[in-house]
């Protein structure tokens, strides 16, 4: 394996880096970025016991990987009652989710910060006999780490970003080194691929699979929750502007208020993707003249509320499944977009804006398939509008669940690549 005088100094500063990784920890506990009563798990110290038997380890950066992960967990599990599968993630969000969302023989963890004695810690502890990197978070002492135990590791549902890409490029030699520790790869895009083989990942290990998203079960939600805010609504339309960045709110007010030029009663949703926005939001929206019930607050929905902010975790599938027309935020500013196949799953109709290259190749199916539109700033209100027609609504529904239900195989896939590796080690 070529040497990498990069890869060499990373991982001399990583073994000494225990000091350097406290400061860390303490500056991310004071913005809330971590759960003081779990900062141990970031040292690599458990905080429950391991259980007997052979185990599969599965990492991933946040809530939508993390999700993405729970049907193949669920169908594994129910393959081999044996094993147990932990799974580790880097936010207090993605933990807040998982929390009541994880199937049977599962166990989540934080993350060990990438500090060689720290994921050494972890790795004597659990003792993986798989692992399973999800997405393409390259996190140098972990891998080091853990081909030097001889554990397999696989990246399923791989993407790398054109941004990601271009940093690694400067480390090429240590890229390499590195993406040639793991065993498998199956890549969501071509583009993806292409990056990771550039890198120096060997070809024959990879395969483009899609993006296991498609496979995923559709969000859960409390159907008594769904039923009452049904009879608080009484027929009224509604429409939603989901995980929401800042400036899209006051973007989806404006298309609001086109929009309620054809439909009088229409109320808007606004579900943000963090939360901890939302008090900004309401006053915002409030000081626009809009009448506005905040969720977290347990305000009601009244027939004289025009806004709703959603500002709630582990809810969307509630959101997506009371409104037939969901805009996908993050698309009008320059972020990327978020997930579609959460509301295609769900028979809500997709708008969004240009911005999408985190999911592009999606988008483009969802196009090709006329079952999502791509909006401007300025069309978003008329295109809701002509959404909202029942005819319309339905048709965009139908389309993109058709589009979402042909990827479950990308789930098929990644078990069957990750059930086989474990036959190699038994």
């Amino acid at each position: 394996m070529a040497f990498s005088p990069v890869l060499a100094a990373y991982l001399l500063f990583s073994n000494r880096a225990t000091g350097f990784a406290e400061r860390t920890l303490k500056r991310r506990l004071a913005k809330g970025k971590e759960d003081p009563a779990r900062l141990d798990e970031r040292r690599g110290i458990a905080s429950v016991a391991r259980p007997d038997g052979p185990l599969m380890w599965l990492h991933a950066a946040s809530v939508g990987e993390s999700v993405s992960l729970l049907e193949m967990i669920r169908r594994i599990g129910e393959e081999r009652p044996e094993l147990t599968f932990l799974l580790t993630t880097g936010t207090v969000t993605s933990a807040q989710i998982l929390a009541d969302r994880m199937p049977g023989q599962t166990i989540h963890q934080f993350v060990p910060l990438d500090v060689r004695p720290w994921v050494r810690r972890f790795l004597d502890y659990w003792k993986p006999d798989l692992v399973v990197l999800a997405e393409a978070e390259i996190w140098p002492a972990l891998l080091h780490e853990t081909s030097a135990r001889d554990i397999p590791i696989a990246m399923i549902n791989a993407r790398m970003t054109e941004g990601a890409h271009k940093r690694w490029r400067f480390a090429r030699r240590a890229a390499k080194t590195l993406l040639q520790r793991i065993g498998t790869v199956q890549a969501q895009d071509q583009a993806t691929a292409d990056r990771l083989l550039s890198l120096g990942l060997p070809p024959e290990r990879l395969e483009v699979t899609g993006t296991l998203k498609e496979g995923s079960a559709a969000l859960p939600h409390d159907e008594f929750e769904r039923q009452d805010l049904a009879r608080v609504l009484e027929g009224r339309p509604c429409w939603l502007a989901a995980s929401t960045h800042e400036g899209e709110e006051a973007m989806a007010a404006q298309a609001h208020r086109v929009a309620r030029r054809s439909w009088h009663r229409l109320l808007l949703i606004v579900a943000p993707r963090h939360p901890d926005r939302a008090d900004g939001i309401v006053a915002g929206l409030r000081a626009g003249g809009w009448k506005v019930a905040q969720r977290s607050r347990s305000e009601d929905i009244t027939a004289e509320t025009q806004i709703y902010v959603a500002d709630t975790i582990g809810e969307m599938g509630l959101w997506y499944r009371l409104c037939p027309v969901s805009f996908i935020g993050g698309s009008l500013v320059e972020v990327g977009g978020h997930n579609p196949f959460e509301p295609a799953a769900l028979g809500s109709a997709i708008l969004h804006g240009p911005h999408v290259v985190n999911f592009a190749d999606i988008f483009e199916r969802l196009a090709e398939a006329k079952a999502s539109l791509c909006v401007s700033e300025e069309s978003l209100g008329d295109s809701v509008a002509r959404t909202l027609e029942p005819d319309e609504a339905a048709r965009m529904a139908h389309a993109a669940w058709s589009v979402c239900s042909e990827g479950a195989e990308v789930t098929e896939k990644a078990m069957d690549l990750l059930l086989a590796m474990l036959d190699g080690v038994e």
